[in-house]
């Protein structure tokens, strides 16, 4: 009676770590982890839809996230330009949002804020199409302005090309 137990024990630990191993890798998969170096080309920059050229950005990233799906993921980024976003991904899209504060200067000599928001999707290393399984993500850098800063009633509206390379 006591072989039967231990071993109907055994096959039962087996099955369950079986079951869980595949879970735990599904929820992995997708996930973005490390440091990543992110740039903003501002050669190709759009102000208001008007191709102008602004200064391109480089940024070095921690990223730490988690998928309870392929295509869902939360998480946070920690830029070494100072600040902490929440990061995400739905549907293949990963998003970065923060407000930059002072980015707008007034004539007055005041500031206003804006929102900056990465949108991006891993692809090539040459951006031409999508990859699942790349540690290159391609996309954009759109920062926007609230309309009425400054007293004018246009919003402030910049994107970039976006890229973010994991480091090894």
């Amino acid at each position: 009676m006591r072989g039967i137990t231990t071993t109907a024990l055994t096959v039962a630990a087996m099955i369950a770590a079986v079951s869980l191993a595949p879970q735990a890798q599904a929820a992995d998969r997708g996930s973005l982890n490390g440091s990543f170096t992110a740039t903003s080309n501002g050669e190709w920059a759009r102000t208001n839809d008007v191709f102008r050229n602004e200064v391109s950005v480089r940024a070095l990233w921690t990223i730490s996230s988690q998928c309870s799906y392929p295509s869902e993921c939360t998480g946070s980024v920690t830029s070494d330009q100072g600040w902490t976003a929440p990061i995400y991904q739905t549907g293949g899209t990963w998003y970065v949002k923060h407000v930059v504060p002072n980015w707008i200067p007034c004539p007055d000599g005041t500031f206003a804020s804006g929102l900056q928001v990465f949108r991006f999707i891993r692809a090539t290393p040459d951006g031409a199409s999508a990859d699942p399984t790349s540690n290159t993500l391609v996309g954009e850098d759109i920062t926007t302005g609230p309309s009425g800063a400054c007293g004018r009633s246009l919003p402030l509206y910049i994107t970039m090309p976006f890229k973010l390379i994991k480091l090894s």
